[in-house]
């Protein structure tokens, strides 16, 4: 068992549990839980900065056109975007699909939660700026935008469900080796390893923080593998992390869940 921080609704954020990431159970006060019991509260309260192009092989797969027009060559430094805080919801809740739009890509993320201030920090001291790690879905309307900031793709209320929790630093041994699977309705649609990063986490750390301050509880999407999962509504998905946890959520019509209903 590892020690990890939830947030169950209604209580402190910093309720501290013993969980084991791979059997998706934890230790609260005595009493076992099993998360397919759970709906929680994200983990997180901090600012959520993903990176685009992080991974190899979602570089590769651009081609030429990373070489077009108005930038002529592949990115030298990350590039950042904000998931703000309508976006941002807990393991169990629906992620809504917007009326005019009929699939979402499914966004596995490695999160990197920062534990104090970073500035300027060296790739070789970054890891002592972290608190953890947790599991993030960063949903996106599928776009062909490249470089221009898909604010409207990106930004929908709860197109960033987070958790279950944030496992301690200490619990994950490497996080440049860590095996992430999607699975849509039970079925394994995606699987890939943070080795396979552009920018190692520790790089990409202090990357981001030689020009920007990055405070207690923020998180760092390390990014999102090539060729994303599709869904659509009564989708079930569960994104894991080989040490970090298991995070699932299901699909819902937007309209149904404004009006409290279930999507057909």
């Amino acid at each position: 068992m590892s020690k990890a921080r939830v947030m169950f609704f209604g209580k402190s954020l910093n309720e501290e549990v013993n969980v084991n990431p791979d059997n998706k159970i934890f230790n609260h006060n005595g009493k076992l839980y099993e998360l397919s019991q759970l709906k929680l509260a994200s983990p997180v309260t901090g600012t959520i900065y993903g990176t685009l192009l992080n991974y190899k092989d979602e570089l590769v797969a651009l081609g030429k056109a990373i070489f077009e027009q108005p930038y002529k060559q592949p990115p030298k430094a990350p590039i950042l975007y904000i998931k703000p805080i309508n976006t941002i919801s807990g393991h169990g809740a629906p992620i809504p699909l917007p009326a005019e739009v009929s699939e979402l890509e499914v966004g596995a993320c490695l999160g990197v939660v920062i534990g104090r201030t970073a500035t300027r920090v060296s790739e070789e001291n970054a890891l002592n700026y972290v608190e953890g790690f947790t599991v993030v879905n960063d949903v996106t309307i599928p776009h062909s935008s490249i470089y221009r900031p898909a604010i409207s793709q990106k930004a929908r209320d709860g197109f960033c469900p987070v958790g279950p929790w944030v496992v301690e630093r200490e619990a994950v041994k490497d996080p440049d080796k860590l095996g992430v699977r999607v699975f849509i309705n039970g079925e394994l649609k995606q699987e890939t390893t943070t080795a396979n990063l552009i920018r190692p986490v520790s790089k990409l750390i202090a990357d981001v923080t030689e020009f920007m301050t990055l405070e207690a509880g923020d998180v760092i999407l390390v990014g999102v593998p090539e060729n994303a999962p599709l869904v659509t509504a009564g989708d079930h998905i569960r994104i894991e992390i080989t040490g970090v946890g298991s995070l699932d959520n299901h699909v819902v019509c937007e309209q149904d869940l404004i009006a409290g209903g279930v999507c057909q």
